[in-house]
């Protein structure tokens, strides 16, 4: 096997001190054009790549920044990662992206990974209801932002959706064109995403005069397009099937259409369909999607910011100024597309 190259490899084959490549490393306008170029010509020659590790022992700190998501197959968490990298790279970091796949038990080995790696900060979506993953990272005093999620009972800064309103948006859409038995796909019940927009969705009906057994919940073990179909399955097999169905995310509304499409259940016509996140796919789906557009990369990228800031406050920086904890709530947004539009 190679053996690595060193700085002092580096240093003997430009005939420079140790000190003088370290300076052309991380402080270039220090040293001479001429002892610059010969130095960067050595590192090229030989493939020198610093040790990350090491420089974060000089340092104190690392420049990597943890992300764990729930579920890297959804397009709306690779947004939220798109706006967390591009934030971090404005400052310099690097973003370490994990997939939960929401499972509390790969979530706890992330988080485990995160701290015997002493990253910057962590971004993350929680798959753990209890919160007992939570407690156990917070012993190693690394900060973390939760991201869609409210930071309940705890004092983390956290950036999410109201959810809440997000699910009023799509049940009062669907009582305006004359709806009065809708079906909620509803995804793990743990999820506080989940329950807040059922939330929605029930005040929505009371607005319209209608109890809360006009909802006829389906709930699903996961948020993926799988269990969207095995929902659709199940809603074919009511006797008094409901007319249209609201869906906690857009995998499972993408699912329950195919189950539709595949039992030749004409949408929106035999049966409307909203969705929730209005990811890419919305759009592009067979019957274009109705759903509650979350402003998924904003989130991203205001989770790192608010990281990022406690971090600099927590090692000097920013003036000194103190780092305030802050619940940053952004707002849904209605998409209307084919896929609930028929006349009633």
């Amino acid at each position: 096997m190679a053996q690595s190259v060193g700085i002092k490899d580096v240093a003997r084959a430009a005939g420079v001190s140790v000190g003088t490549v370290s300076n052309v490393i991380n402080r270039p306008d220090s040293v001479a054009t001429e002892t610059r170029a010969r130095v960067l010509s050595a590192i090229d020659r030989l493939g020198y790549v610093r040790s990350e590790s090491a420089r974060q022992l000089r340092a104190g700190r690392s420049r990597i920044m943890g992300l764990l998501v729930l579920d890297m197959g959804n397009p709306f968490f690779v947004d939220v990662a798109r706006g967390a990298e591009r934030a971090a790279r404005e400052a310099g970091l690097g973003v370490m992206v994990c997939n939960s796949a929401q499972s509390p038990g790969e979530e706890a080995e992330y988080l485990s990974l995160f701290a015997e790696q002493r990253v910057r900060g962590v971004l993350l979506t929680p798959a753990d209801a209890t919160g007992r993953n939570i407690e156990t990272f917070r012993r190693h005093n690394i900060p973390f932002v939760l991201v869609d999620r409210v930071a309940e009972g705890t004092t983390e800064c956290s950036v999410s959706v109201d959810d809440v309103a997000g699910g009023a948006l799509a049940v009062r859409h669907l009582v305006d064109l004359g709806h009065r038995s809708i079906a909620y796909v509803s995804g793990p019940p743990g999820f506080n995403q989940v329950r807040d927009r059922r939330t929605g969705a029930l005040n929505a009906l009371a607005e319209a005069g209608l109890g809360p057994e006009a909802l006829r919940e389906l709930p699903t073990e996961r948020l993926d397009v799988a269990a969207g179909r095995d929902a659709g399955a199940r809603l074919l097999g009511l006797a008094d099937r409901p007319t249209a169905v609201f869906c906690a995310n857009d995998l499972l509304a993408l699912g329950v259409l195919q189950a539709m499409y595949a039992a030749g259940i004409s949408v929106p016509d035999d049966l409307a369909i909203v969705g929730y996140d209005d990811i890419e796919f919305a759009a592009a789906a067979a019957v274009p999607l109705t759903s509650v557009r979350q402003p998924a990369v904003t989130m991203g990228a205001l989770a790192a910011e608010l990281l990022l800031e406690e971090t600099e406050d927590n090692n000097g920086g920013k003036g000194g100024r103190g780092h305030q904890h802050r619940r940053v709530v952004l707002q849904p947004e209605l998409v209307v597309r084919r896929s609930s539009l028929a006349a009633r």
